[in-house]
């Protein structure tokens, strides 16, 4: 991926070398909430398909009800990465792609004003206006503070977990996220939203799985457009792409875990689905034809 010469974002947020100072006791970031309880929230996000960062803020207001209030320590600064070093560099320069081409097709095409998101940088825990993040949680859009949250050791995790890899994949990454932001600049995360709720789980989960999947193409339309302006495609990207977006399919997500898939459990898509969807907006590079069914 060639991203040297395209435009770079000042709406970076870095908190890489901070912790809590109540880490030691237990505690990482998330109001109170001890090891044990963070596992068992995980456990049941993974199973019931429930966003983990809702699962987290939820039960840290439960713990905040009782005889007091459980504030985050303020943060302790530890040696923080260069800000100039290359991983920071290529996300201030994707982050930037980003804005500039929905600033461009957003207005054009849906005729909606783009506002920039802020991606957060992490390590390990912090705190997000949807609740405590965990590194576990994997890369977010929390619609409350219209932040991106990610800890960048996600992208060593991809190769070595999922078996996905590469800067255009690490890009599909950040740009899937901030799909999410675009939806929510259109009104789809709270149209959606409201009808998770009103829906047994297995509806629900249905509903989350059409939101990542537009989010996917709508990832492969900024890479569309972005690839008209800077040409920073190179031939084998799109493969890095496609190969990512498989990985984290559900599907074999599940089989990894345990063995076998079940489908009403999915969140996020197939292999087959992501795959489909990421490729229509790579071929389109428009925004209605990410349309899973949740588009007005």
């Amino acid at each position: 991926m060639d991203w040297q010469n395209t435009p770079e974002s000042s709406n970076i947020e870095d908190r890489r070398g901070q912790t809590s100072a109540s880490s030691g006791g237990g505690s990482i970031g998330t109001g109170g909430l001890g090891i044990g309880a963070i596992v068992i929230i995980l456990i049941i996000s993974y199973f019931t398909g429930i966003n983990p960062a809702v699962l987290l803020g939820g039960a840290q207001m439960v713990a905040g009800s009782g005889g007091g209030q459980s504030q985050m320590a303020p943060p302790v600064e530890q040696a923080r990465a260069p800000a100039n070093d290359q991983e920071t560099v290529f996300l201030r320069h994707v982050l930037g792609e980003t804005e500039a081409v929905w600033a461009e097709i957003l207005p054009a095409q849906k005729g909606v004003r783009y506002t920039p998101a802020i991606l957060v940088l992490y390590n390990g825990a912090t705190q997000s206006g949807c609740g405590g993040a965990q590194a576990a949680m994997g890369p977010f859009y929390c619609p409350n503070d219209k932040k991106v949250y990610l800890d960048t050791s996600f992208f060593r995790e991809m190769q070595q977990k999922y078996g996905g890899g590469g800067e255009f994949a690490y890009a599909y990454v950040v740009a899937h996220e901030i799909g999410h932001h675009v939806q929510d600049l259109l009104g789809i995360l709270d149209r959606t939203d409201a009808a998770k709720q009103n829906g047994s789980r297995t509806q629900a989960n249905a509903i989350s799985v059409r939101v990542e999947l537009m989010a996917d193409c709508l990832a492969g339309v900024w890479a569309a457009n972005g690839n008209k302006k800077w040409n920073f495609i190179k031939q084998d990207d799109i493969a890095q792409a496609i190969a990512t977006a498989q990985a984290i399919g559900d599907d074999n997500l599940q089989k990894a875990a345990r063995g076998y898939a079940v489908p009403d459990s999915f969140t996020h898509g197939s292999a087959a689905q992501r795959q489909k969807w990421l490729t229509a907006g790579l071929q389109s590079g428009q925004v209605d034809s990410c349309d899973t069914g949740i588009m007005q």
